[in-house]
Parts: C-alpha cells; structure tokens; sequence
C-alpha cells in the first residue's frame, strides 16, 4: 500500500515538465450529441502567435493535455506565405472537451492521410484521395478523344494508404487487387457530384479544367484549385474556378465554386448521375442531401454518392441523366457544398442505411460545427 502511495505522489511529477513549458492551450469543445472521431479541427495560427509570439514553425509540439501524448499537425497555408491555421486530429466525445498544450520540441512526423496531384501522365488528370476515398478530375488533354468526360470521378477503397501514385504507375487500376479500384462510370455528366449551370433545364457543361495549383497537400488536409476556360452560358461569357479541400477521415470533399461573368443571378446545378438500373435514393431539400446508393455492379460491389448543398433553400429534381439539386451563383460569390462517395466493399459503410445515416450525422456537425479556444 505505501508504494501505490508513493507511486501516485509522484504522478504530478511526471506531468510538470509539459504543464511548465505550456506556451498555449488549446481547447475543443463538442456541445453536440454526436461523438466527433477523427474529425480534423483547425486553430487561427493568429491566435496561436498572439499567445506564443516567438513559436518556431519547425520547433513545437502539440500534447493532449490528459494523455500527455504528442498529437501530429499540419499546418495550413491555403497558397499563401504565411501560415493560416494549426490542423489537428482528433476524436471528441459528445458534450465533451479536449486540452491541448503546445509546447516547445521537436515533433513528430505526422503519417500522410491525404494526397493530391496533376497526372500528366494521364491526359493531364487531377487525383485526390484521404484514408477513405479517392476521386479525379479531367483535364484537357482529355478533351476530343473518345473516352472524355466531364464529371467528378469516384476510386473506391478498401484500404487506409494513398494509391494513387501506385495506382497511376500500374496503369491496371481497373481491376481491384486488395486495394480498390476504378468502376465508377462519369462519362459527359456530372459524375459524383459536379457543378455546372442551367438553362432552360440543360445543363451547360464547361470544358475540362485547365488551371491547376496545389494550396496545401497533407498530412491532414489537401487543398487544390481546379480553373476553367471562359465559355458561352446563354450568350453570357462565364469563367469558374473550384477550390476542393479533402480532410483525413471523412468521406466528403468540401467544394468552393466561383463563377465570374456580367450580369444577374447564375441558375447553377449539382449533379449525381443516374444508372440504368435502380438503386437507392434519398432526396431532402430541407438538409440539402442528395444521396443514391447506386445498382451493384456486379461483384465489384456497390457505391454510394452524395452531395450537401449549404446555404439557402433549394431545389430537387431530376433530368435524363441526373439527380439535381438547383441553387444558385452571383458573380465573385462562392457557392459551397459538399461531395462524396463510400464503397459496400470498404468494411465501413455497407449499405443505403448507413450511408444516409452518415450523411445526416456529417449535416448535423456541420450545423454544429467543434468550438475552439486558443488560451
């Protein structure tokens, strides 16, 4: 008994070197009734500054401030010079509270979750993946050949690596190993989730993207700006660019989309496209979620696709081709919304029902998003 005495005297002990060299303390909070697992939660690094003026980029660790563990970052640049936010990862439990400590030292390095990069080695090809999920974008070199397409493309998997350099370095991604594959069909539609404006109930599809620039690229978060062509929109010149972020963890990319052009309000669409045969569909205007759980395609299995349009109040319908959700643009005014896809065979999410219940879990977090603190 004394020595289990003296052995919890001694555990403030060994805590007080971190309490001592606390620079900052960072705190979640999750006044939700939903637990956040391995949600990717960003700090002002103004705000870190303002505490820790003299904080070494290269010099500082982030501690959990009740298991005494180091917990990796990132930090964020969005493009620019100067660091913008601390991104962490972590799980946070319903109506609860971590601590963070920052604290002078040598981190460890973080394991890369996410990835993206242009493939010119492809027909100038944009891929990007997490942990979780894979998609892609088609860039010019596509444009005129046979197998052209416009939408947003889906890569399933079934494994927490990053594939793509593998995958591209093959060239055999159409057939799963172990890993995942390339079965989703985009085609000249949307694919799983794509933008493009409307007229008269037709979608006006631009070219493929022709501007490419990698903000930020991981270890928790990939940022990339996709730009386009100027092209006609009902005798309007319209240019767009879109800014795709992707966060370890999660099944949806956020979608920032600018369109610039002269004139009034621009009728934009969000699409997913229809298989032949019939699958699973879920469409609620009042949360914004479009989600279809798609026919099995034979024993590849089966893919889920969503979109979440934020903002005002919209619109569903459907063309020939797609399940839509109509909102709108103005001109220099970014339209967000939110897309992504989940795969039968990638031991998480299995079927329609839990798909859509991740869809209304993701809508209920961001409508109650983690408040932070920098102390």
């Amino acid at each position: 008994m004394k020595r289990i005495i003296s052995f919890l005297l001694l555990l403030p002990g060994l805590y007080a070197p971190v309490m001592a060299q606390t620079k900052a303390t960072l705190t979640v909070n999750n006044s939700s009734k939903l637990d956040r697992t391995n949600t990717v939660v960003q700090f002002s690094w103004s705000a870190i500054t303002a505490r820790y003026p003299k904080i070494d980029t290269a010099n500082f660790k982030v501690v959990n401030a009740l298991t005494k563990k180091e917990v990796p970052f990132q930090l964020e640049r969005r493009g620019a010079a100067d660091v913008q936010n601390l991104l962490v990862q972590l799980s946070v439990k319903a109506a609860g509270t971590v601590k963070l400590f920052i604290v002078p030292g040598k981190p460890l390095t973080a394991v890369k979750k996410t990835y993206g990069r242009y493939v010119p080695e492809r027909f100038d090809d944009f891929a990007w993946e997490n942990d979780k999920v894979a998609f892609r974008m088609y860039g010019k070199a596509l444009e005129g050949r046979k197998d052209n397409a416009f939408g947003t493309d889906v890569w399933v998997k079934r494994t927490s690596k990053l594939v793509i350099n593998e995958w591209y370095k093959t060239g055999d991604y159409h057939t799963d190993h172990g890993d995942g594959m390339d079965y989703y069909s985009v085609g000249l539609t949307l694919g799983a989730g794509d933008i493009a404006p409307i007229v008269k109930d037709s979608i006006v599809f631009s070219k493929n993207y022709h501007y490419w620039k990698v903000l930020d690229n991981g270890p928790l978060r990939t940022t990339f700006e996709l730009g386009y062509d100027a092209w006609d929109v009902a005798g309007k010149s319209v240019k767009v660019t879109k800014t795709i972020s992707l966060d370890a963890g999660s099944h949806m990319n956020r979608v920032e989309v600018v369109y610039t052009y002269t004139g009034d309000v621009l009728p934009v669409a969000v699409g997913i496209v229809k298989r032949k045969e019939p699958g699973t569909i879920l469409m609620d205007e009042l949360q914004g979620i479009v989600a279809y759980w798609e026919p099995q395609h034979g024993p590849d299995g089966t893919t889920g696709v969503a979109t979440i349009v934020t903002g005002e109040p919209v619109k569903m319908g459907t063309d020939k081709a797609h399940l839509l959700t109509y909102t709108s643009a103005k001109n220099n005014e970014a339209v967000v919304y939110y897309n992504g896809s989940a795969w039968s065979k990638g031991n998480e999410i299995t079927n329609a029902k839990a798909w859509f219940n991740y869809l209304g879990n993701f809508k209920q977090q961001l409508e109650q998003p983690l408040k932070v603190s920098v102390q």
